[in-house]
């Protein structure tokens, strides 16, 4: 039986991923006996849907546009951390 840990690292990979068939079953059988990790995957399906409406609100009325020049500042930024 999975435990909290293991259980929200799967809700969390099942929205990047489909789970196998054996993790399937055991995210729902632990998420039918713990009111936490029920929580933590409504949680994250809200902050899902939010983020995909927000992305298409903010797409449609966007008018707001980088210059060429920003957006190569802010790449070499990015690959600083890498």
């Amino acid at each position: 039986m999975l435990n909290c840990k293991q259980t929200s690292l799967l809700v969390s990979q099942s929205l990047d991923r489909p789970l196998t068939v054996r993790e399937r079953w055991a995210v729902r059988w632990h998420l039918f006996i713990c009111v936490y990790c029920r929580r933590f995957k409504q949680q994250l399906l809200l902050i899902q849907r939010q983020m995909t409406a927000w992305q298409t609100g903010s797409t449609a009325q966007s008018s707001v546009t980088l210059s060429e020049s920003a957006r190569k500042r802010i790449a070499e930024r990015l690959d600083t951390f890498n």
